[in-house]
């Protein structure tokens, strides 16, 4: 137990360094010893704290830079799907937005399934990418585009001059 010594004014006139001393002389010495472990290790905690700060840090920063390329996506698909005569609130909703992009690029809309299919998922994204561009009056530059920098092409066809035209009808 440790004992605190005030004077008339309510303070102490003991250090923190004299009060543990003075604490050490009642319980044999063992709190000085017990006090400068824990203070060694709570040292060693504050180098990893700063690490672990630095971390979530970037975690962060990357989490805002994708929720950034996220929205610009919707976006551009949003307006893709108005010219489209899609309703646009459709490309905001994750699994319901991969039903209704085959039907913009003229496949039927269950071509969504495949999408979870995990080597036929990315063969299918390649055909509705070509279906998309050709849709919109675009060629191969425009697919390979929307493949490879899908943010950047979905705004240029979704704000841009190009219009939509409905797949031709099979015979």
């Amino acid at each position: 137990m440790m004992t605190v010594l005030y004077n008339q004014d309510g303070e102490s006139p003991q250090g923190f360094n004299d009060q543990m001393n003075t604490a050490d002389s009642e319980s044999g010495g063992d709190t000085n010893a017990m006090t400068m472990e824990s203070g060694s290790s709570s040292m060693q905690g504050n180098d990893f704290q700063g690490d672990a700060d630095i971390a979530a840090g970037g975690v962060l920063v990357f989490v805002i830079i994708g929720l950034a390329i996220w929205l610009i996506c919707v976006i551009g698909l949003w307006k893709m799907f108005n010219k489209a005569s899609i309703p646009g609130i459709l490309s905001i909703i994750p699994i319901v937005n991969m039903f209704f992009y085959p039907k913009l690029a003229g496949r039927p809309g269950w071509w969504g399934l495949l999408f979870f299919i995990p080597l036929v998922g990315v063969v299918i994204q390649v055909i509705i990418c070509l279906g998309a561009s050709e849709r919109f009056g675009r060629g191969l530059g425009t697919a390979l585009g929307l493949i490879f920098l899908a943010p950047i092409f979905v705004c240029i066809l979704g704000f841009g001059s190009a219009k939509w035209t409905p797949a031709p009808a099979e015979s």
